[in-house]
C-alpha cells in the first residue's frame, strides 16, 4: 500500500466508525431516561460488568461515574460467579455489556442478580439477545458493521459504547449539578484538582518557619533569621503584625551596594522593599503563581496576610512550582 492508501484506508475506519455513532446517537429514546433516572434515583452504587472488550469499556466507564462522584465499580462475571456477586445488593443497578447480548458468563449472571432485585441495564447490540429481553432496560448499542477490515474484531462496537458510556456519565454531571470544584474534589492530584483546590496556606511557610524581623532589627540579626530560614526572604512587620516591608535576597546585594561598611548597622528599614505585593492565605495558590510570574521580572517571594493583614506566612514561587502548579494556556 502506498502512503495515500493508507491514509485513506485510516480516514475511511474514522468514518465507519463516526457513521456508526450518529446511528445510535439517532436512536437515543426513552430508554436512555430510563436509565438515566435509574442511576440518578438508585440509593445504591452502579455495577458494570462485562467480558474481554465489553470489560475494559466497563472498567472505563464505572471510572468515568466514579470521578463524577458517582458510587460504581467493575465486576468480572468469572468473579461474581465465584464469591464477588455478594457485593451486590438490591439498591444497585447493574449495567450488563455485551456486544451479542449472548456473552455466556455474562448471561448467567441474570438469575442471581433477579434474586438480588438489582436494577438490571443491558447495553448490548441485539434486542432479541438473552440478555436485552430479560434486562429492566436495554440500552441499544447495535452497529451495522465493525470497521476493521474483516468485520470482526471490536471497532465499532466498542466506539458506540464507550460513547454510550460518556453520554450516561456527562447527563448525569448536570443533572446532579456537579461544578469543577467538586470535579476536583474527586481529582486532587490532577492539574484541575491543583488549580481549585490548593490555597496559599497550604504552600506557604508559616509558624517558626515564617521569617520576620522588625523595621528596627539590624541588618546583622536579619541576616541571621535569612539564613536559617533559607526562603530567600523575610517580611519586616510592624509592632500591629502587619507588613511594613519585604527584603529579598535582592534587596541585600542592593543594600551593600548603597550602604557599604554602615550596612550591617543599618536597621531593616533602611534596606527593606516598603509595602511589597502580597497574597492571602485563603487566595488560590493558582492565582498566587500568576502574580508572581506574568510580570517583566518575576517574584521569587511574596509575603502571605490574613483577613486583618496581619503576615502569617512566606510563600516561595520554587513551592508553587513543585507542588505541579502550571498557569493555563
Amino acid at each position: 500500500m502506498t502512503t495515500n492508501d493508507i491514509i485513506t484506508r485510516a480516514r475511511e475506519i474514522f468514518r465507519v466508525e463516526t457513521d456508526a455513532a450518529t446511528e445510535v446517537s439517532d436512536r437515543l429514546n426513552d430508554t436512555f431516561v430510563r436509565t438515566v433516572r435509574a442511576i440518578l434515583d438508585t440509593p445504591g452504587k452502579v455495577v458494570l460488568v462485562g467480558a474481554g472488550k465489553s470489560g475494559l469499556i466497563a472498567q472505563k466507564i464505572a471510572a468515568t461515574l466514579r470521578s463524577t462522584g458517582i458510587v460504581a465499580l467493575f465486576l468480572h462475571p468469572s468473579d461474581a460467579a465465584h464469591g464477588d456477586l455478594g457485593m451486590v445488593s438490591e439498591r444497585d443497578v447493574v449495567i450488563l455489556i455485551s456486544k451479542s447480548g449472548e456473552t455466556e458468563e455474562v448471561r448467567d449472571l441474570i438469575p442471581a442478580l433477579r434474586r438480588k432485585r438489582a436494577t438490571i441495564i443491558a447495553m448490548v447490540g441485539e434486542e432479541s439477545s438473552r440478555i436485552a429481553r430479560e434486562a429492566d432496560i436495554w440500552l441499544d448499542v447495535g452497529v451495522e458493521r465493525e470497521a476493521c477490515p474483516i468485520g470482526l474484531a471490536p471497532t465499532s462496537s466498542t466506539t458506540v459504547t464507550m460513547l454510550m458510556g460518556d453520554a450516561l456519565s456527562a447527563v448525569l454531571m448536570q443533572l446532579r449539578g456537579l461544578t469543577p470544584e467538586d470535579f476536583a474534589i474527586n481529582h486532587p492530584g490532577g492539574s484541575l484538582g491543583k488549580r481549585l483546590l490548593l490555597d496559599v496556606s497550604d504552600l506557604m511557610h508559616g509558624g517558626a518557619n515564617n521569617p520576620t524581623c522588625a523595621p528596627a532589627t539590624p541588618m546583622s540579626e536579619v541576616l541571621v533569621e535569612l539564613t536559617r530560614t533559607a526562603l530567600g526572604g523575610i517580611s519586616v512587620v510592624n509592632g500591629d503584625g502587619r507588613v511594613a516591608g519585604i527584603i529579598t535576597d535582592g534587596d541585600v546585594r542592593r543594600g551593600l551596594q548603597r550602604l557599604g561598611k554602615g550596612f550591617l548597622d543599618a536597621d531593616a528599614s533602611a534596606v527593606m522593599t516598603a509595602d511589597p505585593i502580597r497574597v492571602h492565605a485563603r487566595d488560590k495558590a493558582i492565582d498566587a503563581l500568576l502574580l508572581m510570574e506574568n510580570r517583566p521580572s518575576q517574584i521569587m517571594v511574596l509575603p502571605v496576610v490574613d483577613d486583618g493583614e496581619h503576615c502569617v506566612g512566606m510563600l516561595r514561587l520554587h513551592d508553587l512550582i513543585r507542588a505541579g502548579l502550571r498557569p493555563s494556556r
